[in-house]
């Protein structure tokens, strides 16, 4: 590898500091007592002289001869700290300021401070630095946003650089952060809800026998051990009917999924999903619990039930409008789909210039249909109802709408956050389902379900009336904090190998 101008000057700063008897990286315990956002938020004039102990980043530096100004960054925020030579170098470090803080500190080296606090003539509260210990030596320089005549340059905003590098970007991109910190805040608002209510948060198998309870390309590997390939799973749904049918009243997971398709602005193949089945409900009861859990998340994160995206306010205070799906399609495109058979709506989908492929079925042309004229135009909360039986082959038939099922998607910001059903209890009309969906398989169709005979084995046993829900956890804190890309909200999203 190698090494630029500026790493071999700090590996050789690096080899100093050890040939005169400080590690570079001590193992000792560093205790801190106090936090740069607390010290300033609680900062009282009868604070002045309060001893601290501070740690975290050197971010910035203005030497001044005898004494220094730096700026501290720990894993609250930043404060100043103001360094003296007559403070810092003592008996038994003599040259812990005119040789280590001058010269063999970076810009990023980890550093603890111990001091008191006072505020400066221009009223900046800082620390007044005691004593500096060395506690981690950065050997790369970071990508610290420098402004010339008020124009920032030396940016770090390469997007995939910054999602390569997520490290650098959380210490040198003001906001990153507080998005994971939302993050947080989202999964532990759920949890909060879910627990509160009595449901119990179980952990279901990643890797499975059948990729089933969704239809999508799932991930195939090799299981060595009982030689035989696996699925990392698509969905949660069986395993956790399994266990409404066990007799839990609701369970749920908040898991990771893995889908074998496309990357874009919303969609990421590892992404996070949060599955609920509740005992003795319906899709109407699960509509209206969805719209408690949302205001709720939304106060939790934003303290408003309103949250902003490109300009665009969108509001998650209950009641969504709700809209059955052919409904939808027939405002959009002047067709009524209703009761069509599947060449005729294959013959609508040619002449509105929709390319179709020839296995596909009738569910997966309503649900290209939508997806091309419908989805999009959904910018406040919306639940599409009410879907054809073709396109829900676990959910329950439609109590009075002949050909339907009770069903629902959410649409927010013209993108689905999560999808509901009445769910199938059924266990012969369920095998029909997944009969007709291996038809679908035969013709082509690399999304069709696969038969689990487990699964229906579990539903001859009885599952009561149940409903459930599976929300994009990605997706939801994108809307919570205001990102119009998925890769804004991963920690860490799937990139191309770096050549």
């Amino acid at each position: 590898m190698e090494l630029s101008e500026q790493e071999i000057i700090r590996r050789q700063s690096l080899q100093t500091l050890r040939d005169m008897g400080i590690n570079p990286y001590p193992s000792a315990e560093y205790v801190v007592t106090d936090y740069s956002t607390h010290i300033k938020e609680t900062f009282t004039d009868e604070m002045t002289g309060k001893e601290v102990s501070v740690a975290g980043r050197l971010m910035s530096r203005r030497i001044m001869g005898k004494a220094s100004f730096i700026e501290l960054q720990d894993s609250k925020g930043r404060i100043q700290a103001y360094v003296s030579r007559d403070d810092i170098n003592t008996e038994s470090q003599p040259e812990m300021y005119n040789v280590v803080f001058k010269k063999l500190l970076d810009i990023g080296d980890f550093i603890g401070i111990k001091g008191f606090v006072f505020k400066t003539q221009t009223g900046e509260i800082s620390i007044h630095a005691k004593e500096l210990t060395v506690l981690a030596k950065s050997l790369r320089p970071l990508p610290i946003v420098k402004y010339r005549d008020g124009v920032a340059y030396d940016k770090f905003d390469n997007p995939e650089l910054r999602y390569r590098q997520r490290y650098v970007d959380l210490v040198v991109n003001e906001g990153v952060k507080d998005i994971f910190l939302k993050r947080a805040t989202v999964l532990r608002t759920l949890r909060n809800l879910l627990d509160a209510e009595g449901y119990t948060e179980v952990e279901t198998p990643t890797l499975q026998n059948i990729a089933g309870g969704a239809a999508a390309r799932p991930f195939i590997t090799h299981f060595n051990a009982l030689d035989v390939d696996m699925y990392m799973r698509i969905a949660t749904e069986l395993y956790l009917k399994r266990l409404i049918v066990g007799g839990f009243e609701g369970v749920y997971e908040i898991g990771k999924n893995f889908r074998n398709e496309g990357m874009d602005r919303t969609h990421n193949p590892e992404f996070t999903c949060m599955e609920l089945y509740v005992q003795y409900k319906d899709y109407n009861w699960m509509m209206a619990f969805t719209e408690q859990l949302l205001e709720k998340i939304c106060i939790a994160v934003n303290g408003t039930t309103e949250t902003v995206i490109n300009g665009q306010t969108i509001s998650f205070k209950a009641p969504y409008r709700r809209l059955p799906i052919l409904e939808a399609i027939q405002e959009k495109t002047g067709y009524d789909l209703t009761d069509k058979t599947e060449d005729e709506i294959r013959d609508i989908c040619k002449t509105l210039h929709l390319e179709v492929e020839p296995s596909w079925g009738k569910g997966k042309m309503i649900d290209e249909l939508f997806g091309e004229f419908c989805e999009g135009s959904f910018i406040q909360p919306t639940f599409i109802i009410d879907y054809p039986v073709e396109m829900s082959p676990l959910t329950k038939m439609h109590r009075s709408k002949p050909g339907l099922t009770e069903r629902f998607e959410l649409m927010v910001n013209g993108k689905e956050l999560a999808n509901a059903y009445s769910e199938l209890n059924d266990p012969i009309d369920q095998e029909e389902r997944f009969k007709e969906q291996m038809r679908l398989a035969d013709k082509g169709d690399e999304e069709a379900m696969i038969i689990d005979q487990d699964f229906l084995r579990a539903l001859q046993f009885g599952m009561p009336p149940t409903s459930g829900i599976g929300i994009g956890i990605d997706r939801l804190v994108m809307l919570m904090t205001g990102q119009t890309t998925i890769q804004e909200v991963l920690c860490f999203p799937q990139m191309k190998p770096e050549v």
